[in-house]
């Protein structure tokens, strides 16, 4: 039988299995996702064209099939409209179907007009690269003459690695499942601090609170190794960064807000929404028990605490969300902290006012905060005062 050019003990065909697959991730985090759907960098050509002559290879993706779809994903989130929500659509739908999905998207000319502009347009991209049967079959060849019947498998490796990972695992998963740094509008998740597996777009929640970052880590215990590869091009001058995850600055507490301070929670929105959420937990609890024990086993004390923290009544029935408000109006501590969370979140949402009405705003919220009896929201409200540019 014939083994290829090269006869590698067993671990051997892995490695390379492995290496191979790694480089498409590399390539979809840095080339697809980071540079031409979210602008966070600009490449040189020389990497820029490696990674879509790589893709063409292993994937037969097209680059503005995938940053249409993408970006429509991020501007229809969660909704209807998303090509890929397993809030609207289904885990399992997503999960195992998730390439299904993006292709079906990739037809939606519509989608491919609106969200694809900016993407690749050259003799390259018109004539060769949108014939994605051409590249995987080449990709075939390449690898039965290497490998020779276990290039087979490889090659099954890399058709499967993308489809699964990447439009199953990250879009499936990384919306359902995991760890939240960031209170951000969508149901976006981290699924593991560690992205090494696939690229860094492990850290999904990151990516969501600040699409346009070329950094997904934003803790100290995070690791991104697509930002590494990204640094890396950056030294040797074939790549430069244009934005990252801003971090919040702190300064002594101002006796009253004013434009910096305004700013400066405006940029740190997630952060400063995060930090909201963490401070009212013991009063949600303490609030939750009493109502727990006045109501008994009717009333659903974790979706009272979804609601009251995060907004979240996905999944209730109309009658289950009406015991809710009913049981929070009970509460008027409940009901200050609920009311007070929509309210600081439309300062950033109303693109409409000016600045000195969202000022004004501001410090009206801070001063009812500290008015307000309740310790958390006095905290808080400190912690708001010295945010800074």
């Amino acid at each position: 039988m014939y083994t290829g050019l090269f006869d590698l003990p067993w671990w051997g065909y892995v490695v390379v299995a492995l290496v191979l697959t790694h480089i498409t991730i590399a390539a979809v985090t840095i080339f697809l996702h980071r540079y031409q759907a979210h602008r966070a960098l600009d490449l040189h050509p020389l990497p820029s064209h490696f990674f879509r002559l790589w893709l063409w290879l292993t994937t037969g993706m097209v680059t503005k099939e995938w940053a249409a779809i993408h970006r429509k994903h991020h501007a229809k989130c969660e909704t209807e409209d998303d090509p890929h929500s397993p809030q609207t659509r289904g885990i399992r739908k997503v999960l195992w179907q998730g390439a299904e999905l993006y292709r079906a998207e990739a037809k939606n000319q519509e989608t491919l007009d609106r969200y694809g502009h900016g993407t690749p347009d050259d003799w390259l991209e018109r004539n060769v690269y949108r014939h994605s049967v051409l590249g995987v079959s080449i990709m075939l060849v390449v690898d039965v003459i290497a490998f020779g019947a276990l290039g087979l498998t490889i090659w099954a490796v890399q058709m499967v690695w993308i489809p699964f990972w990447a439009a199953g695992v990250i879009n499936g998963i990384g919306h359902f499942w995991g760890y939240r740094n960031y209170d951000c509008v969508d149901a976006s998740r981290n699924i593991s601090p560690w992205g090494i597996l696939i690229g860094g777009e492990e850290l999904h929640n990151n990516h969501h609170s600040f699409a346009t970052s070329a950094k997904l880590s934003s803790k100290w215990y995070e690791f991104d190794i697509g930002w590494m590869y990204i640094r890396s091009l950056e030294i040797l001058g074939l790549a430069k960064v244009k934005k990252t995850i801003p971090q919040p600055r702190f300064v002594e507490a101002k006796a009253v807000p004013d434009f910096d301070t305004l700013q400066a929670i405006v940029t740190h929105r997630y952060d400063v929404m995060t930090r909201y959420v963490r401070s009212l937990r013991q009063v949600c609890a303490e609030e939750a028990r009493r109502l727990k024990a006045a109501h008994g086993p009717a009333l659903d004390v974790r979706a009272l605490r979804r609601w009251v923290l995060s907004g979240d009544v996905g999944g209730l029935q109309a009658e289950q969300k009406q015991q809710l408000e009913v049981v929070v109006k009970e509460s008027p501590a409940l009901a200050t902290v609920l009311s007070m969370r929509e309210e600081l979140a439309a300062i950033w949402a109303r693109s409409n006012a000016s600045r000195e009405q969202l000022l004004a705003q501001l410090q009206d919220w801070i001063a009812r905060a500290e008015q307000s009896g309740i310790r958390q929201l006095q905290e808080f409200s400190l912690r708001l005062r010295r945010y800074a540019v």
